[in-house]
């Protein structure tokens, strides 16, 4: 039964309760928090010592939080318990409520286990409800939601009257745990929400110190630098140029975003930028500059993504090459040319010439497509299939060559062919004797020019070695080789003037031709043999008439 001052501790327990209360909300990190709540049990529920052990993530509990002693707390306070200690604890006892008491005479088999506790010394209880120095209360915290998760427990000792807690007393402290585990609980999210935005405010920070770098190392870069669009409508537009791209290439950023490298590439390189367009691709090619020269650069393509998720952009690393590349070309062109001259020398010719020579005669193919058009006409499903035309079927491979052939040297039936005109000069020797190399060496060089001089842009012209020549004219019929060759000697045997004195040379011309199924020293050994057959004809007539 109530008593009459009853109502009045009850009235002053919950002006306590909802003072300390409003003091969890105020607690400005998780550590000030969960001493909020020791403090509290100590300050407003009346209760000598308390004690705070916070779950941790790997399920155990650690005191994080003490309040009534100095000694305890300082002994005590970090220490950990394991979570069958403290559920074995939990299981035991009398349950009042949520709150669970474990009294003395059933203590007593909790001594010797792990969980970290302190209490107060004391006598006997001399009656019922008097607090012994070695009962245990304790108040479970959940957090809230239907799952029951168990964020911490609250133990306390000895209240301050020194009795157990009636049922009053009871419900003001599970209130008080209630409240203290949604305090944590925000504290924690408020702890969390602190973590993700530093961690958010560092990660943008060191992203805006990346974008700062990329943007410094992409400007002042001392090679070209270009970002371009991958994908869509705007496929290889350029995005972004860096100053080292715009000053090789001699036009403004501004100019620059108008244009793909397709739109600056040399057209011969065309075909070399497509195929090295995507990540991780290399190429060598020509880009044209503002004042419509071209310029040797090196390409490197690198793919880079906005945000994880976010639209791709091609960065391609520009590198001028032009001083390796003319020294390259100088290089080859001397491998492949006479130094005297300048004429394409032996190797070029030979190379030239086998590029238009295959092993198969034209006779032969001609008969492989009769074979072919013999097989359409009687087989045609055989031969297509349904899909196509079927070249293992067939086993005569498409061929784009052009085949060279041979038109009769002693009569112009009007078919052309690839004419091959063997020059050896006459007299040559003698004038080397009476005046030198050096005489000998300019008249090479004359004879050099008056044969390229005459000839057409696509023919070659090269020097085989010492005084002979060869000229390689394409689409001429046998009048026309033969017109070229009287031509050619007519030029060559005119006077060639020497350090102040005229000289001349004679020439001898064969007319060979080039033909698939020949080899290279085939068709150049027939030039020679015919050279030869007119050279002595010639010299008959000239002491036929000496």
């Amino acid at each position: 039964m109530e008593t009459e001052s009853e109502p009045y501790v009850r009235l002053a327990t919950l002006r306590q309760l909802h003072q300390v209360v409003a003091d969890l909300n105020t607690a400005r990190s998780l550590a000030d928090t969960l001493q909020t709540v020791a403090d509290g049990i100590v300050a407003g529920l009346g209760y000598e010592l308390a004690c705070v052990n916070l779950v941790r993530p790997d399920g155990d509990l650690v005191v994080a939080a003490f309040a009534g002693s100095a000694a305890a707390e300082a002994l005590i306070t970090g220490r950990v318990g394991s979570r069958p200690s403290w559920e074995r604890r939990l299981s035991m006892g009398e349950a009042w409520g949520e709150l669970r008491f474990i009294p003395h005479t059933e203590g007593w088999v909790l001594i010797e286990d792990d969980v970290p506790q302190w209490h107060t010394e004391g006598p006997d209880p001399r009656f019922e409800d008097e607090w012994h120095p070695q009962d245990r209360l304790y108040a479970p915290m959940y957090a809230s939601g239907g799952g029951r998760e168990l964020l911490g427990v609250i133990s306390v000792d000895r209240p301050r009257n020194g009795r157990r807690p009636g049922p009053w007393g009871q419900e003001a402290l599970q209130m008080y745990a209630s409240q203290a585990a949604i305090a944590i609980s925000n504290a924690r999210l408020r702890a969390n929400m602190q973590r993700a935005l530093v961690r958010l405010e560092r990660e943008q920070q060191a992203l805006r110190a990346s974008e700062e770098s990329f943007r410094q190392a992409f400007e002042y870069a001392p090679s070209g630098m270009a970002i371009a669009e991958m994908g869509g409508d705007q496929h290889g537009r350029l995005l972004r140029t860096n100053d080292a791209l715009c000053r090789l290439l001699g036009r403004p950023a501004a100019a620059m975003r108008r244009y793909s490298f397709a739109d600056l590439v040399h057209p011969e390189d065309v075909g070399t930028l497509l195929r090295t367009s995507a990540e991780g691709g290399r190429a060598e090619l020509r880009l044209g500059r503002r004042d419509g020269t071209y310029i040797w650069v090196s390409l490197r393509n690198s793919v880079v993504a906005d945000t994880a998720d976010g639209p791709r952009f091609l960065l391609t690393h520009v590198e001028d090459i032009e001083e390796r590349k003319r020294h390259e070309l100088q290089l080859a062109h001397r491998a492949s040319h006479d130094s005297l001259t300048g004429l394409p020398n032996s190797a070029e010719l030979r190379a030239r010439l086998s590029s238009r020579l295959c092993e198969r005669p034209h006779a032969a193919r001609e008969t492989a497509i009769e074979a072919l058009d013999a097989a359409y006409e009687s087989d045609t499903e055989h031969i297509f299939g349904g899909d196509g035309f079927d070249f293992e079927t067939t086993g005569v491979p498409y061929d784009h060559h052009v085949h060279a052939i041979a038109p009769d040297s002693e009569i112009d039936d009007g078919t052309k062919g690839l004419a091959v005109l063997f020059c050896d000069l006459d007299g040559f020797k003698s004038i080397n004797d009476r005046f030198g190399h050096q005489t000998g060496d300019a008249v090479l060089v004359e004879v050099a020019r008056r044969l390229t001089t005459l000839v057409r842009d696509n023919d070659t012209v090269a020097r085989l070695g010492g005084d002979e020549f060869v000229v390689l004219a394409d689409g001429l019929g046998a009048a026309d080789a033969a017109d070229l060759a009287v031509r050619l000697r007519n030029a060559i045997i005119l006077p060639i003037r020497v350090g102040g004195r005229g000289v001349r040379v004679g020439a001898s011309f064969g007319i060979g031709w080039a033909s698939c199924g020949m080899s290279v020293e085939e068709v150049l050994q027939s030039a020679d043999q015919r050279m030869y057959i007119e050279k002595r004809s010639r010299a008959k007539v000239h002491r036929r008439a000496g």
